[in-house]
Formats: structure tokens, C-alpha cells, sequence
């Protein structure tokens, strides 16, 4: 059957690749997102009408649950985001971590920087600041899951998924990689040793 999975898709890169292949290996499509793909100036911001994105400082909420590491539980929201924005091509990661704050550093391919500011502390908000050729865009408020519920009936309809699900393995990737980099204390890890492990 075709699949809405929510967020997250998986608990490591490795469950989340093999998702990816038995989607392909059955010709089944899936995709899975949070809703704060959808939130208000992202979609703006991927159609392209700032031109190109430069760079990416995102926030959002970042929770720890025992029954997922890390950033699969609730950070995934900003990172998310940020991959959005971004796109694919993320190479390296740094991640500086408190009890109540992450900070991860995302260096792309083509030396474009993103950031995600994870939160466990203070007013629990969703946003960011998106830097295009044209414009320096301030994400809106969220709000709420209908623009995702549309996607996901269009999806249902169509068998068309909304947007690149490459996204989605590379985020499985980055948030993987983000809690090998606090293990080690905030040093930069390749997304490559994640991918090919």
C-alpha cells in the first residue's frame, strides 16, 4: 500500500534505508515529513521566489524521549526545516550540546552553512531565518497540519510524493550523525561514515 509514515520515518539511517528499499524493491511509494515543512515562507522559499538559498538558521523544540535518540524524537522538526530550505547535499555535521540546548552545524557540499537550535528550555517556538540571493526571509508561524493533510491526500490521489524523499534519508543521515558528534564531544562528523556504515 501506498504510505504516509509520520515523522520520524525511522530510529537509525540504517531502518531508514531499508524502508527506502522495499519501497523500490515493491514499486510501493511512501513519504514522510513534519508538518513544519509546511510552515508559513518555507514553501515560498523552496518554489525559488528569492532565488537561491545561501545559507539556513532554524529553531525549533528539541525534546529527549528515552524510546528515541535524540533528535528523532522532536528535534526532527527543525532539522526538517532546515533540509527543506537546503536541500540535499549536506557533507559534515558539528553538534555543541547542554542540557538544555543543541546546536547543530551543517556544512553543505557547496559550502553553504545551516544551523538547527534545538530547545528544551523557555517558550517552545518554531522558526528560523532562511538567507536567499534576493532576500533574508523570517519563517511565519505554524499553523497546524492541514497544509500536510492536503499533501498527503493529492499524495493518496496521485501517487506522487511532494517533494525530493531523498531529503528525508539524508535527514535520518544528519540526525544520526549529530549524536555521533556529541558523543565525541561536538567534533565534526561526515555524513559518509553514517551512510556507508
Amino acid at each position: 500500500k501506498p504510505l504516509f509514515i509520520d515523522k520520524p520515518l525511522a530510529a537509525s539511517y540504517q531502518d531508514a534505508a531499508k524502508i527506502f528499499a522495499l519501497s523500490a524493491q515493491h514499486k510501493v511509494p511512501f513519504f514522510s515529513s513534519s508538518s513544519l515543512r509546511y510552515i508559513s515562507g518555507l514553501q515560498d522559499v523552496i518554489a525559488g521566489k528569492y532565488g537561491k538559498v545561501l545559507g539556513a538558521d532554524v529553531y525549533s523544540p528539541a525534546e529527549i524521549d528515552s524510546s528515541h535518540p535524540d533528535f528523532f524524537w522532536y528535534g526532527i522538526h527543525g532539522v526538517e526545516m532546515l533540509f527543506a530550505a537546503m536541500g540535499v547535499g549536506c557533507k559534515s555535521i558539528s553538534r555543541t550540546h547542554t542540557s538544555d540546548t543543541d546546536i547543530l552545524v551543517g556544512i553543505w557540499e557547496d559550502g553553504r552553512v545551516g544551523t538547527v537550535r534545538g530547545t528544551r528550555m523557555g517558550q517552545a517556538e518554531f522558526g528560523g531565518t532562511i538567507y536567499c540571493e534576493s532576500a533574508t526571509v523570517t519563517l511565519g508561524k505554524f499553523e497546524g497540519y492541514n497544509i500536510l493533510l492536503d499533501e498527503i491526500i493529492q499524495f493518496f490521489d496521485t501517487n506522487k510524493i511532494p517533494f525530493d524523499s531523498a531529503e528525508t534519508l539524508e535527514i535520518c543521515a544528519f540526525i544520526e550523525a549529530a549524536d555521533i558528534s556529541k558523543d565525541l564531544g561536538g567534533a565534526k562528523v561526515e555524513l559518509s561514515k553514517v551512510i556507508q556504515k
